[in-house]
């Protein structure tokens, strides 16, 4: 929970603390970058730690993560100018590439399937704490003159998150000797790379259309392509395309993929909808919001009820119909701006996100074993973030369409409310998605045995993941 507490916290605390910075180091044209290179970095980097772990264990590579995060928490804290804060940026999504996906791992090891959803609720719990916390945090620091508190509040969280990982959990992995896929590694990287850049910066940076965007949609798809030919070539690959062909991995990964997508359209343009269509404060703006946050880590602890009840398959299927009830409320009232009608569909609709990806992501990992669940851990998280990317690109150049169409003025009420009910209608679209991609799910999951169910065995072989 700290160690997540640790990105729950780095993604709501700085966006109250950019005029700010924007202030003291100038480049506001350039201010994008902060988000845009962390959400690049730590998405990339998701399948080569998560196939590490499966490698040589989880608290390496999770002890690794924390470290860089640290390190790129002091870099951004002592920053001069907005380059070398950008790159202190990369720096700490480098970092939070290994920190939350194997936060989830390490779940998937040490608890029982009973147990597991319960514990997905309490790490649930700190993106709702996250949600408060962190935008008063960076709104104090920024009111007090001295943003770069945002940063170094880390370290101290760093520090206790490292110090609690290696006092209390401990694992025994297979020692045989691997065959590090180098070259996978580094063309998945590539190429995710450049098409996440020009996903991210396409229409802002430079025209969809442009040889720039052009070239680096061409060379991203060049070396992924690439990349399938290696990974189906080499003997221990970085990314096993293999488990895509399990029903359970490929429905379960593209539902996260449409999560990711709908978390970025309601967090990203429901304060600026609220704010600017009905005159509220960025506070009330943001409490409205948090409704989300609440709602998704409530039927997270109680999903496993459900699921042990009735089955992976039909819990996931409840929360997409959830999910899909909610937007079609808020896309249909958002002509006519409500804070409290919005605050009821966000809590409803993170409550759906709750009882669809908790047990989605807890029938994967349960259907594999130790050595590939780091993986199948980590193409979630990875089909998330880059759900994120996409969808922040797609949703926002639908937005930036239509007030572009009417005008381009962003503090006209009624075009912002226009724009807003497009990307609501968007959001209902993938809660389509969500819900089918439910359905996809087999109707029965084999579940592999967890070590937490046979770690007291006294003759269990094989790793072993225990927390003291």
């Amino acid at each position: 929970m700290v160690a997540t507490g640790l990105v729950a916290i780095d993604s709501t605390i700085i966006a109250t603390a950019v005029p700010s910075i924007v202030d003291d180091l100038g480049s506001f044209s350039s201010f994008p970058w902060l988000f845009s290179v962390y959400l690049l970095t730590s998405a990339v980097t998701v399948p080569v730690y998560s196939k590490l772990a499966d490698t040589i264990g989880r608290r390496p590579v999770l002890l690794f993560g924390i470290s860089v995060f640290l390190l790129g928490s002091i870099l951004a804290g002592v920053a001069w100018s907005m380059p070398a804060l950008i790159i202190a940026r990369a720096v700490q999504g480098i970092g939070a590439g290994a920190i939350l996906p194997l936060s989830i791992t390490i779940v998937g090891d040490i608890y029982t399937i009973e147990e597991r959803a319960r514990v997905q609720g309490y790490i649930a719990s700190v993106w709702a704490i996250a949600a408060v916390v962190g935008p008063t945090l960076g709104g104090i620091f920024a009111q007090l003159g001295i943003w770069r508190g945002i940063f170094l509040v880390n370290i101290p969280l760093c520090i206790a998150a490292g110090w609690l990982l290696i006092r209390n959990f401990r694992e025994t992995v297979e020692r045989r000797k691997h065959k590090v896929d180098y070259v996978g590694a580094a063309l998945l990287t590539a190429s995710m790379t450049l098409l996440m850049l020009g996903v991210l910066e396409g229409g802002t940076a430079w025209a969809w259309s442009s040889p720039a965007s052009i070239g680096i949609f061409a060379g991203g798809a060049v070396l992924l392509a690439v990349f399938v030919i290696v990974e189906h070539r080499v003997s221990e690959p970085v990314l096993p395309l293999s488990i895509f062909r399990r029903r359970i991995i490929s429905s379960t990964t593209v539902l996260g993929f449409a999560i990711g997508v709908g978390l970025v359209g309601l967090t990203a343009f429901i304060p600026t909808y609220l704010e600017v269509g009905t005159g509220a404060s960025p506070l009330v703006a943001g409490l409205a919001l948090a409704t989300f946050t609440i709602g998704w880590p409530v039927a997270a602890a109680l999903a496993g009820r459900f699921y042990l009840r009735w089955g992976f398959r039909a819990t996931s299927i409840g929360g997409g119909l959830l999910v899909l009830a909610g937007t079609v409320v808020l896309a249909l009232l958002a002509p006519h701006p409500s804070v409290a009608l919005v605050a009821v569909s966000c809590f409803f609709i993170g409550a759906g996100f709750g009882f669809a990806a908790v047990p989605s992501l807890v029938a994967a990992q349960s259907s594999v074993e130790w050595s590939e669940r780091g993986v199948v851990t980590g193409a979630n998280m990875f089909a998330r973030s880059l759900g994120q990317a996409l969808g922040a690109a797609i949703l926002g150049a639908i937005a930036n369409s239509i007030i572009a169409g009417m005008g381009g003025d962003a503090h006209d009420s009624h075009t912002i409310i226009t724009a807003s009910v497009a990307v609501f209608i968007g959001v209902a679209v993938v809660a389509l998605a969500i819900l089918l991609s439910a359905i996809w799910m087999p109707k029965v999951v084999q579940v592999v045995a967890s070590h937490a169910a046979t770690e007291k065995a006294p003759d269990a072989t094989g790793p072993v993941a225990t927390a003291g």
